[in-house]
């Protein structure tokens, strides 16, 4: 290859910053097996940036062994950080905990180890602090990873497609559950401020209702999907919310403890609807948060297609010395973009998607307004529709 990698051997670095998600080990295995084949040596870095700051103790050289069966198993082999900001690095002092900036210590590190190149496998977060680092002189390569599909530059990050099938198995299974006891279920997902996890899961797994953070939803108009099924006897409903979903006027739940490292703790949305569906219709009803089951555990067949792509096509990056970028999906082919495309803003599912278009059609609703399959009237008249025992609570519980 051409480049920076014309006759010399190169020392690389991996990373892997932030959440982790299925087929991060798929893209150190491929990104190590192509350095391989072109006489490089490879490290990790572990924990994040972290590994930079101390690498005595979280820098290891990367060998056979540890990437032998690596290629189906979820989480990463290097650890990883969603703490690990070098820019504002938590300290502790006789005041108590401040925070300092390490980014120096980082690239004097980088660069006395006598790394040649370091490849960053992360989401916004990691990808944001990359490519400050990129800005101080150390020569980076970037790899989009996030279950919550919310980076631009790339059609899909891997991972993604793991958690989606995670969900929507698990949105499946509570039919029957809920059918047989003639319940209401409130599944919350991850995703954060995107519903890309939330509308694909919730339209695979047959959802009723679901509420994503890109429209505002009405409680009223999720009570009256609710009990527009009732009417129409069928006594039981699948609502699916994203954890950033919010009603129209309120704000975001967010779980006790407020926020860490400057980040909002979102978490809480589903027992909140989950109450307020028992409350006004009387209907029982039951929450669930998947929470981490979506990023754990092998990942699909497409995620390690995608991921191995992605890392072998990284190696070439650093080969043909092309520093700043991230390897990206622009189907049906790999290809890389600005780090600075990964960054400016989240991709968030536009209101015209088609996948909500064709959701819409086939009578699901989204908390906004009446699904196409309803009758018509007020929250107030359809629940004046429904027997009293139920709007009561009796005969639904048992």
């Amino acid at each position: 290859m051409a480049g920076l990698a014309k006759g010399r051997k190169l020392k690389i670095a991996l990373s892997t910053g932030g959440g982790d998600a299925p087929g991060l080990n798929a893209v150190i295995r491929a990104a190590t097996k192509t350095a391989w084949c072109l006489g490089w040596e490879v490290w990790g870095i572990q924990e994040g940036f972290e590994g930079l700051i101390d690498p005595r103790r979280k820098l290891v050289r990367i060998d056979t062994e540890d990437i032998r069966g690596i290629l189906t198993q979820g989480g990463t082999i290097l650890g990883t950080a969603n703490r690990g900001n070098p820019f504002k690095h938590q300290v502790q002092t006789a005041k108590g905990a401040k925070e300092v900036d390490l980014s120096a210590t980082v690239v004097r590190n980088f660069k006395k180890l006598g790394f040649d190149a370091l490849i960053v496998i992360g989401g916004e977060g990691t990808l944001g602090l990359a490519y400050q680092l990129v800005k101080k002189g150390i020569p980076i390569v970037g790899v989009p990873k996030t279950i919550d599909n919310d980076l631009p530059g790339t059609d899909i990050t891997f991972g993604f497609d793991t958690a989606v099938s995670v969900a929507t198995e698990a949105i499946g299974r509570l039919h029957s559950t809920a059918q047989s006891h003639r319940r209401c279920f409130v599944v919350e997902l991850m995703g954060r401020y995107a519903g890309w996890i939330t509308l694909n899961a919730g339209v695979s797994g047959g959802a009723d209702v679901i509420l994503i953070p890109e429209i505002p939803f009405d409680i009223d108009a999720v009570c009256d999907k609710v009990l527009d099924r009732e009417r129409r006897k069928k006594h039981f409903s699948i609502v699916v919310a994203a954890e950033g979903a919010q009603p129209k006027g309120g704000a975001r739940v967010l779980k006790e403890g407020a926020t860490t490292d400057h980040v909002e703790r979102l978490g809480g949305i589903a027992e909140w609807v989950a109450k307020e569906i028992d409350k006004r219709t009387g209907k029982e009803t039951r929450s669930l948060v998947l929470g981490h089951l979506q990023r754990g555990g092998t990942p699909t067949t497409f995620d390690r297609l995608l991921a191995t792509r992605l890392g072998s096509a990284a190696v070439r990056c650093v080969a043909r010395g092309q520093f700043g970028r991230m390897v990206a999906l622009k189907t049906p082919k790999i290809v890389s973009v600005p780090l600075t495309q990964a960054i400016k803003r989240l991709k968030t599912v536009p209101l015209d998607h088609d996948t909500i278009t064709s959701a819409r059609s086939m009578g699901i609703s989204f908390g906004d307004r009446l699904c196409a399959s309803g009758k018509g009237g007020t929250f107030a008249r359809r629940q004046a529709a429904v027997p009293a025992a139920l709007r009561q609570g009796v005969g639904s519980r048992g």
